[in-house]
């Protein structure tokens, strides 16, 4: 087998729009999966990767994380898929397998640096890096392939294998059940997903947004009250009284008026915002024994639960199809925060 040349949508610059680009794809090794991508999801990461918000990305930059496709090619010790399967590739490709991380199935947390689906170095092309799903076609060792339930609308799964898992890990791992009263900050591509997960989950959900327009809404998706942060009557009412709190807001902010809604020994989890947070008091986590934690996606054995529960429950995100081609003004939209709530491309558009 050799290597392939395939269409993809990437950004050559900072500065530039994203174009028509080709790239090459290995060949279908003996552990691999080639998937032939149906839909990707749009997430804020993509951005900032593609105009190097972050610094450290390497041109071209191919996004996209949140990949659906059917399976074309297995390797000859491939188990766990069949060709025409509906299968999905999330934030990562390839870990060192061997770390206690990845022993934990924490891949996410690879000692040795996961693979991550794009902008990462490819093991497996020297002197490459690894290109993401906007794009005809990807090639993943199986072990980071996930099954798609097929009751699911494929396209609205995407952004499961991102915005989905992200807001998913967090409520399990600090054990959300039946009757918590939880909230979730901020009504976006995770908040709203943070909302449904929540509802499932059998806790009282609260919304809790600087925007009182959004109410409706965050209650059509699960949100059994709403709470206005900027109502300070409102806010003292709700002082003290939440078990648990998903922070999803993407920008540092302040944070004293969400810590004062804690229980004594309840956790707030940071999802949404990677840069320096405003100054916050001590005191409003010291009284009160409270906690502010962080949480990345999730590992490969999680995502895969997350998904399976999704179709227990006929989870989906609630998205926007977008052509492969409109993808600069979907950007300049989410930047705007102009999408309710996720982008998905339509791979057809690039066929």
């Amino acid at each position: 087998m050799t290597n392939t040349i395939v269409k993809a949508f990437g950004a050559t610059a900072s500065t530039e729009d994203l174009k028509p680009l080709d790239i090459e794809r290995r060949a279908t090794g003996k552990d691999d999966i080639k998937i032939d991508i149906t839909y990707c999801g749009v997430c804020h990461s993509d951005i900032h990767m593609a105009r190097n918000d972050w610094k450290g990305a390497s041109y071209p930059v191919v996004p996209g994380h949140e990949i659906i496709g059917r399976v074309l090619e297995v390797g000859a010790n491939v188990s766990t898929h069949k060709i025409g399967d509906l299968v999905g590739v999330g934030c990562m490709v390839d870990s060192c397998q061997t770390c206690s991380s990845c022993q934990q199935d924490l891949e996410q947390f690879c000692e040795n640096g996961a693979t991550f689906t794009y902008n990462s170095p490819d093991k497996h092309l020297e002197g490459k890096q690894t290109y993401g799903g906007y794009s005809t076609s990807v090639v993943v060792d199986e072990k980071f392939v996930l099954r798609i339930p097929g009751n699911l609308d494929e396209a609205a799964t995407a952004p499961l294998l991102c915005a989905g898992v992200t807001t998913w890990s967090p409520l399990t791992h600090w054990k959300v059940k039946k009757g918590d009263k939880v909230g979730v900050i901020g009504l976006g591509g995770l908040g709203h997903m943070g909302v449904k997960f929540a509802n499932a989950l059998g806790a009282h959900v609260v919304m809790i947004t600087t925007s009182p327009e959004k109410g409706k809404d965050a209650k059509r998706l699960g949100a059994h009250e709403v709470l206005v942060s900027k109502d300070q009557v409102e806010m003292k009412k709700h002082q003290g009284s939440f078990d648990f709190i998903l922070n999803t807001i993407p920008v540092g902010h302040e944070m004293d008026p969400y810590l004062g809604l804690l229980k004594i020994d309840a956790t707030m989890v940071l999802v949404g915002a990677i840069e320096p947070l405003e100054p916050f008091s001590g005191g409003n986590i010291i009284m009160g024994r409270k906690r502010i934690a962080g949480s990345l996606i999730g590992g490969i054995k999680e995502t895969q639960e997350m998904l399976d529960f999704c179709g227990k429950h006929n989870i989906t995100s609630d998205i926007e199809l977008i052509d492969m081609q409109n993808i600069n003004t979907a950007y300049d939209r989410i930047l705007k925060n102009d999408v309710t709530y996720r982008f998905v491309i339509d791979m057809k558009s690039l066929k």
